[in-house]
């Protein structure tokens, strides 16, 4: 079976960083994803990522806890470049040559977000991770994936998550529940399954990128996902739902 996608964008949660720790980043996990990033660049595969900033801070808890909204999304985003540089350094040192664009100017630590620049740096075999969300307040960072994923012209979305796919409820409450193996993004969306934020998807379907879901805790699931095996759910322009 040969490679399915040629430029793909993961998307990374804070939480994903964690591994089993309750807050921050286990170092652990972070240098299983370079290892797992640097087998698949190798191959040929040119790979941006996108990480969340979950395991140290969440804009949302921070303005349900009375903090402005605004202010905490901030914060978030400042989160995001603090892991975002975690990972470039486990995956300099695993042998990939990295980047790190962030969408809020921190030219000290990191370079600003340019566009046709991120594309030359895959072009240059490079991995690219965009740090500080869109730069805006208010929006997540699955859907700043979506907006880089299409910014980029990436093939495909991988969002790495904890869970081996989209199901039709909550598996750990349900052990009947029923896991997808492809959705439409109408379906997503009319039913409310929690794949990405609403605006996520509808970026997705808008520039018709496909989205991967799958389990990145399996070792070896990122290459899988690059092969195009039947791992995880893929939410896409499909006819009908399975």
């Amino acid at each position: 079976m040969g490679i399915a996608y040629r430029r793909v964008l993961l998307k990374l949660s804070g939480e994903a960083l964690m591994g089993d720790l309750n807050y921050g980043i286990d170092p652990a996990v972070v240098q299983a994803i370079a290892q797992e990033v640097s087998a698949v660049t190798a191959s040929g595969v040119q790979m941006a990522i996108v990480v969340g900033g979950g395991n140290i801070f969440r804009g949302v808890k921070g303005a349900a806890a009375g903090m402005d909204r605004a202010t905490a999304d901030y914060i978030g985003m400042i989160a995001t470049v603090m892991n975002a540089m975690t990972l470039q350094d486990s995956l300099e040192q695993a042998g990939v040559p990295t980047r790190v664009q962030t969408a809020i100017a921190m030219q000290e630590v990191a370079e600003p977000y340019i566009r046709r620049r991120a594309i030359r740096h895959l072009e240059k075999g490079r991995v690219v991770i965009f740090g500080a969300g869109s730069g805006n307040p208010f929006f997540t960072t699955d859907t700043t994936a979506a907006l880089r994923a299409a910014e980029i012209s990436a093939d495909v979305l991988f969002k790495a998550t904890k869970v081996d796919g989209v199901y039709d409820s909550d598996p750990k409450l349900n052990p009947t529940a029923k896991r997808y193996q492809t959705l439409t993004y109408s379906h997503v969306l009319t039913q409310d399954l929690k794949v990405m934020d609403g605006t996520a998807i509808a970026l997705c379907k808008d520039n018709n990128i496909p989205i991967m879901v799958f389990d990145l805790s399996v070792r070896g699931n990122i290459h899988r996902a690059v092969m195009g095996e039947p791992i995880g759910t893929v939410v896409g322009g499909f006819c009908e739902v399975s």
